[in-house]
């Protein structure tokens, strides 16, 4: 098992303890007066690889730190811990506080000492991480106008294997609920550079769930896993997918997945991601943009722009908006669509065209005439060279080819559940360079 936390510090901004909690015992309060003279000849050394990392070490001790608006949250651990794992306890830890505290400042920290030393308690163990789900803590760590009031009995989520899911809930048949709504939202990453090359294409995709169901429901979902189809001895030709960079929700049992690559869960109430995952793989342009910039006098520019939908005619991208670069000085915009409708922005030096619809296999063109000085008319173009950025969203529409082939819901009482599933593509960091 990986090395334990020692303490925990709550700093201000000067480095002075707010809260210090003490799990082992062999590190003391000037530990914290030590950690923030290292951070400081940290952010002075300029020059250090590790100027603007998260973790310092000093005299046999680690010392890991977030900062949040006003407060510094520091680990110090003089055994050799995963780093990583104590970090992401710190990133949760902030979670809570805004649970309890709607914002994480000094003022409310000092305000709410109690809760918090409760919270830090219940939290980690002998410098071990234990429970950082708020909506779990806050069934027996509940705060009203600064009062703590704590339950006599933990919920049964603490003692339960399954800690993110509490029992008891339960929704009436009648209230539209019993419902679990799937989304499989996928963002394509994309640079193209001057010469109509891709340079960087990437899919990053994410099954998103919110789940409205009574009891410890058991869901099982299948996927066109081509792993999976070609263990069953189904046929994969077009239609199944290589899933890359997996990752799970808590509540995924990793070892049923291992083994036969059925993904098996009891979910989390309400809102959370079931799985994300990453396709390092070539994607044509979903909408390919064109632009051309002639200088026809000292004191005048035109920039003729078309723009390409590269998608079958049965998909629509919706609230398309296309963001061209245009010099500094640019005035007196004379703009021309042949459809949806575009604006000067010059407080960003950019051209706006948006597109409320947008058909597959559809072509649309922007003529827009500016006024330059003519002092530097001779440099028309923009010389940042700042890239096309494009916007857009594709509903019922994925670009890996990912499928829900089954979502199933079981529960002890026998209840149906209805299912809903919705697939989305949208743009991520999509850029293309100006030819």
């Amino acid at each position: 098992m990986a090395g334990a936390a020692s303490a925990l510090f709550l700093l201000d901004i000067k480095g002075r303890v707010l809260v210090w909690r003490d799990y082992r015992g062999d590190v003391s309060a000037a530990q914290a007066e030590r950690f923030f003279t290292k951070l400081i000849e940290k952010e002075g050394d300029q020059d250090s690889q590790d100027s603007q990392g998260p973790v310092v070490y000093d005299n046999g001790v680690t010392y890991m730190f977030i900062q949040h608006s006003n407060i510094y949250l520091m680990i110090a651990s003089r055994q050799n811990c995963n780093a990583a794992s104590l970090l992401l306890f710190l990133h949760r830890l902030v979670d809570v506080f805004k649970h309890y505290f709607e914002e994480l400042e000094e003022e409310s920290l000092r305000d709410n000492f109690v809760v918090v030393y409760e919270l830090l308690d219940e939290m980690m163990d002998f410098g071990y991480p234990q429970f950082t789900e708020a909506k779990i803590l806050s069934e027996f760590i509940k705060t009203d106008a600064y009062r703590m009031e704590v339950s006599q009995r933990p919920p049964m989520a603490v003692t339960n294997a399954v800690s993110w899911r509490s029992e008891g809930i339960h929704y009436k048949k009648n209230e539209a609920c019993l419902v679990v709504f799937l989304d499989v939202v996928e963002s394509v990453n994309m640079l193209v550079n001057s010469n109509g090359q891709i340079v960087r294409s990437e899919v990053v995709g994410a099954l998103k769930m919110r789940t409205y169901l009574s009891g410890m429901p058991e869901c099982k979902l299948g996927l066109n896993d081509r792993v999976l189809l070609e263990a069953q001895g189904r046929t994969t030709k077009g239609k199944a997918i290589d899933l890359d960079d997996i990752k799970f929700h808590q509540c995924v049992r990793l070892a049923r997945f291992e083994n036969d690559r059925t993904i098996s869960f009891v979910p989390p109430d309400g809102a959370f991601d079931l799985m994300t995952y990453r396709l390092s793989t070539q994607v044509k342009p979903l909408i390919w943009v064109e632009a051309q910039i002639e200088r026809h006098s000292r004191s005048r520019m035109e920039i003729m722009v078309k723009a390409r939908s590269q998608f079958k005619e049965r998909s629509t991208a919706t609230n398309v908006e296309i963001e061209l670069p245009v010099p500094s000085d640019a005035t007196n915009p004379n703009i021309r669509t042949s459809m949806g409708s575009a604006s000067y922005a010059p407080e960003n030096d950019a051209l706006s065209w948006k597109i409320k619809s947008f058909p597959g296999g559809k072509e649309y063109m922007l003529r827009a005439e500016f006024s330059l000085p003519s002092i530097t008319a001779e440099e028309a173009v923009p010389e940042r060279k700042a890239p096309i950025r494009v916007k857009f969203e594709i509903p019922y529409f994925t670009v890996s080819g990912i499928q829900v082939r089954y979502l199933k819901i079981i529960e002890k009482s026998g209840y149906q559940a209805l299912p809903w599933v919705r697939y989305i593509t949208m743009a991520g960091e999509y850029e293309l360079r100006l030819m």
